[in-house]
């Protein structure tokens, strides 16, 4: 191979590295070694192309997420300091949109209105603990 496709090639894979997506947490990290490694494409092979892994990525990118939470905003933090004062154990449609644009805006996610009550309250968990940090 000549020293012009050499070059030409690793001007190319690095192109590559340079565009890849960064990794959000945990689950991407292991995925893009699982896939580097010829594990992930062995794993499908075996189980089929629903093997669970997505859902573990999922899960592992939300319990160890790599981006800092943001600062709570003064208006935030009085919001907050009603809630979590008042303690009530339900959330009005309303009170809920407030938090989740809260939760979305300082943890940097797109999380959706919903009627999950542990959902609610993982995310009412960690703003809590936002919260209380000021």
């Amino acid at each position: 191979m000549t020293r012009k496709k050499i070059n030409d090639k690793r001007a190319k894979e690095h192109e590559k590295m340079k565009k890849a997506k960064k990794s959000k947490g945990l689950g991407d990290t292991i995925e893009k070694i699982t896939e580097a490694t010829g594990i992930k494409a062995a794993v499908k092979w075996l189980a089929g192309d629903d093997c669970g892994c997505e859902e573990r990525k999922e899960k592992l990118n939300n319990l160890w997420r790599y981006t800092q939470p943001k600062c709570l905003q003064e208006d935030e933090h009085k919001w907050l300091d009603e809630w979590y004062t008042k303690r009530s154990e339900t959330m009005k449609p309303s009170e809920q949109r407030k938090m989740l644009t809260i939760y979305n805006r300082v943890f940097s996610t797109n999380q959706q209105p919903t009627q999950c009550s542990s959902c609610l309250r993982e995310i009412n968990i960690k703003m809590e603990k936002i919260y209380k940090t000021y």
